[in-house]
């Protein structure tokens, strides 16, 4: 299981696919993930149960990149 300790800003979001579609901007809780603004200026969230691995300072996640991104949140959770 991942702990949110072990996911520190900057490090780079990737998908199951091992391609690169976000940065971590910082933890928001301990379940969600906030990334860094987009091309637009949006924050995205990503739910730390989409985590499977912190492997070689990045962040994998268990879907494709387009999947990812199709489903990640533009609006901070609620707690």
């Amino acid at each position: 299981m991942i702990h949110p300790d072990q996911i520190k800003p900057d490090m780079p979001v990737v998908c199951s696919k091992d391609g690169q579609f976000a940065t971590v901007d910082h933890m928001e809780s301990t379940n969600y993930l906030k990334l860094k603004k987009d091309a637009e200026g949006r924050h995205h969230y990503i739910p730390l149960t989409w985590v499977v691995s912190i492997e070689n300072g990045k962040v994998k996640v268990d879907r494709p990149g387009d999947e990812a991104m199709r489903e990640w949140s533009t609006v901070s959770p609620t707690f």
